[in-house]
């Protein structure tokens, strides 16, 4: 009897390319408004979950910028677990972003979630941020890609590193160089944390890309009392930076109050950042 031939359609496969320490090994530095990330400085991006007022986002950015922050986070756009969640407040979000960024001059990082929002996003801030549930959702990468704007990718919730530099492959693909990679913790069986924080990830993705790596370890840990011991670990491990939660009163805040820093807290915590940093042979940047 005739044995049946079965054809097969896969095709040789190669790992990440233009993320490889290869093509840049002296490493990637990403201006963003004249901040520059992935250098010898090290940066800080500090600010609420989610824009919910004038008042909270001026506030809160003021704090930011007068302990050290560099770059202004608030997001516009909320992706929630449950759709009765406060999901942020879209367009508004933004206008008001665009707002503080002329007051304070702070550079901007805002979460977009949708290819349709990526020219609007864009036009209020300075980092388009994917997010970890948008880590694999590839026309939102392309599009990102396209826009030309640096973006902050953050580290899927359940992702190997590969498949996380693969993600960064498709930016990057696109002809956008500015890619800045966040490790923000994986999900594990451990449930005393939010997620776990993955702080190997941060020398490896050091020694396989050239990309900035910076740490998030409010939703990698979801607990304030958590972060500044995560945030000095991070810069111990060789973190390009940090990207942090603080909200001038957390106990209103409508998104991810237990995890943000209080403004006294992120204050201290900026004074022992230096001195980890002075330890390793860098310095926090001043924005000037």
């Amino acid at each position: 009897m005739e044995m049946e031939t079965v054809a097969t359609h896969s095709e040789p496969r190669t790992g990440p390319r233009l993320t490889s320490r290869s093509m840049n090994p002296e490493g990637t530095v990403v201006n963003v408004g004249g901040v520059p990330i992935g250098g010898k400085e090290i940066v800080v991006m500090a600010g609420p979950c989610a824009v919910e007022s004038l008042e909270q986002l001026s506030v809160t950015a003021r704090i930011v910028r007068d302990h050290g922050g560099a770059v202004l986070r608030g997001g516009a756009f909320k992706p929630r677990t449950s759709p009765y969640s406060f999901q942020g407040l879209g367009e508004e979000g933004l206008k008001l972003l665009g707002q503080v960024k002329g007051e304070t001059g702070l550079p901007v990082v805002s979460e977009v979630m949708d290819t349709r929002e990526v020219e609007n996003v864009a036009k209020y801030a300075d980092i388009l941020q994917i997010g970890s549930r948008n880590m694999q959702n590839f026309p939102l990468l392309k599009e990102a890609g396209d826009s030309r704007v640096p973006v902050l990718l953050k580290r899927g919730m359940m992702a190997t590193i590969e498949e996380y530099l693969f993600a960064a492959e498709y930016i990057l693909s696109r002809g956008n160089p500015s890619v800045i990679l966040c490790e923000r913790g994986i999900r594990t069986f451990e449930s005393s944390t939010r997620f776990t924080l993955d702080l190997n990830a941060i020398p490896i993705l050091k020694h396989e890309t050239h990309l900035p790596v910076i740490v998030d370890p409010s939703h990698g840990t979801g607990h304030r009392w958590l972060v500044p011991s995560m945030a000095r670990a991070a810069l111990a491990a060789g973190a390009d930076g940090l990207l942090m939660e603080v909200h001038y009163c957390p106990e209103d805040a409508l998104c991810d109050g237990t995890q943000a820093l209080y403004p006294e807290d992120f204050g201290k915590l900026m004074e022992e950042l230096r001195k980890i940093a002075a330890a390793v042979g860098r310095s926090i940047y001043v924005p000037a």
